[in-house]
Formats: structure tokens, C-alpha cells, sequence
């Protein structure tokens, strides 16, 4: 897969060419190669026509502010900006995912030896002026979103109904999915590069201290 589009992981950890992270990250090529595929697949699709890419982005903008991540979660949303309405869709995102964040994971296990460890938490629904902005169909894919990151314990058919009464496909569901899992992949490597970079910067800062 050829694209010019720059390795996302890289770009976000703030990782320079030939530095101490860089050659870590060399010595796992197919590792970084396949992240980079993952997010082209999911970003940069061939077909838009069940989930569009302004759809895509927002949803991972989204995510990415649930999970506190606030550089990647405006990498994301500037995306947006080239879309109808762009602006109006971030700033929506934003505002439902700054208001909703959470501690999870909670939810409820199916009667059995797991219930005992059941746990009552948010759940979510978009606000009736940011679902104005959103519609009915990504309203619905935010609200999934939460659930997944926040309640997977309840991820069950009648939550997958939801998508479908809004207006998702089996497949654009899948997607949605993909998506949410992908953030949380890619957030959790970026935090991870981003301290092995301080450690490898550590030394020689505290050198030149002394």
C-alpha cells in the first residue's frame, strides 16, 4: 500500500526521523507498517458510501477526547474542517465528549458468576442541541462509541439495534467498531512512545544539569 500520507503514530507521538524512538520503531517494521494500513483503511477509504469520511473523523474525534487524548482528538477534528458544516460538527464532537467523559469500564455481565462484579455508570445520550448539529445517524454512532469504551459489558443485540434504527448498516457498524478500537490501539502506543521519548531524553537532560 503506497500513500503520501505520513505515518500517523509518528506524527502524533512527535517522533523525529533517526531518533532513539525512531530506531526502536525500525526494529518492528511490519508492527508500524500495519498500524499505518489500519488507519488508511479506516481514514482514507476507498469506499465512503456507508460510512463517510466527515462520519469517520468525527467519531474518532470523539473517542479520542473520551479517552482524554487532547492532540490526537483535534487531529481528528481538523479533518472536519473542509466539510459542510465542519466547524459546527468538531465543536459538537468536542463539546459531548468533554461533558461525557467517564471512568470505566462498567456496565452489567449476563446472570452468572461475573455479576458480582456489575457496576451502575453514565449512560449516554447526545444533547438535544448537539444532536441537532450531529443528525440522527451520527448522534446514534457517538452514543455507541460511549458505550463501547465506557459500558462494553452491555455491548449486546439491543444496542446494536439502535444503529440499525438509525439508519446503519451491518457493515458501516462494523466500521464504527473498527474505529473505536483502532483509537484506543492507537492512543494507549502513542502515551507509550511518548514516555520511552522522555526516558531517552532523560539522561542527557540531567546531565546538563549537573
Amino acid at each position: 500500500m503506497t500513500s503520501s500520507t505520513p505515518d500517523i503514530i509518528d506524527l502524533l507521538a512527535g517522533i523525529d526521523a533517526g531518533s532513539p524512538v525512531d530506531r526502536i520503531r525500525a526494529e518492528r517494521p511490519e508492527t508500524r507498517l500495519n498500524a499505518q494500513k489500519s488507519y488508511l483503511a479506516l481514514f482514507e477509504p476507498v469506499d465512503e458510501s456507508e460510512v463517510t469520511r466527515s462520519e469517520r473523523l468525527a467519531i474518532a474525534a470523539f473517542v479520542a477526547g473520551l479517552h482524554a487524548s487532547a492532540n490526537v482528538a483535534e487531529f481528528y477534528a481538523s479533518g472536519l474542517v473542509d466539510a459542510a458544516g465542519g466547524a459546527s460538527l468538531a465543536a459538537a464532537v468536542k463539546a459531548e465528549a468533554e461533558k461525557n467523559r467517564t471512568n470505566g469500564p462498567y456496565g452489567h455481565y449476563p446472570a452468572g458468576p461475573l455479576s458480582g462484579e456489575n457496576r451502575d455508570g453514565l449512560h449516554y445520550k447526545v444533547a438535544d442541541f448537539s444532536h441537532a448539529v450531529l443528525g440522527t445517524k451520527l448522534s446514534a454512532a457517538l452514543e455507541h462509541s460511549h458505550l463501547l469504551v465506557f459500558r462494553p459489558r452491555d455491548a449486546n443485540p439491543a444496542a446494536l439495534q439502535k444503529l440499525l434504527d438509525a439508519g446503519w448498516t451491518t457493515s458501516a457498524i462494523v466500521t464504527i467498531s473498527q474505529i473505536v478500537a483502532f483509537l484506543s490501539f492507537q492512543i494507549r502506543v502513542i502515551t507509550g512512545l511518548r514516555v520511552l521519548a522522555a526516558s531517552a531524553t532523560q539522561p542527557a537532560a540531567t546531565h546538563a544539569a549537573e
